[in-house]
């Protein structure tokens, strides 16, 4: 049963490198479809606590595929959703480069780096939306979730101030029973 899991960890997440247009962050959604609806690996609060797993740790956001690996495969899978996520991308992506050198002056070439800013923010605004339905945190979360997005956007402090707060202000209304 493990080569089965680590091919499709192979399949699943060499794919969705390749859409990953703004980042790891940016097919969350499609990660979760994947995991949970497709290939019923997982219910949705379990992807929601190994995304806050890997978003919490330090390091690039992909380990939410190394995270999820680990999960399904132990180390092995690990490393196979790992590389599989990393190198689709990577050589798709020095290949573009060495387009992108050569026609940088192109008029086309200009128009679709610059239609694919909408696009990679349109992703990652549905990868938040995605991880807040998944946490399944109730109206509270949700309105701790929107406090926390608004001052993280509205102010400049770092937004560790923010989650930080929001995390305290869930925790001690969960701890007092109100959630």
């Amino acid at each position: 049963m493990e080569r089965g899991v680590l091919g499709q960890l192979a399949i699943t997440f060499g794919a969705i490198s390749l859409m990953a247009i703004g980042g790891a962050n940016a097919v969350v959604p499609e990660i979760h479809r994947q995991l949970v609806d497709v290939l019923a690996w997982m219910d949705a609060p379990t992807f929601a606590r190994l995304f806050a797993i890997a978003q919490a740790a330090p390091g690039p956001n992909v380990m939410l595929a190394s995270v999820v690996g680990w999960h399904m495969a132990g180390t092995t899978g690990l490393l196979v959703a790992t590389l599989a996520i990393l190198l689709p991308s990577s050589v798709l992506t020095f290949v573009c480069s060495r387009g992108l050198q050569r026609y940088r002056d192109n008029r086309i070439v200009r128009i679709v780096t610059l239609a694919l800013v909408p696009i990679a923010l349109g992703l990652m605004l549905a990868s938040g939306l995605v991880a807040a339905i998944a946490a399944d945190a109730g109206v509270f979360g949700y309105a701790v979730t929107a406090a926390t997005a608004i001052v993280t956007y509205r102010s400049k402090v770092n937004p560790l101030v923010p989650m930080a707060a929001g995390t305290v202000v869930y925790a001690t209304a969960w701890t007092l029973g109100f959630v």
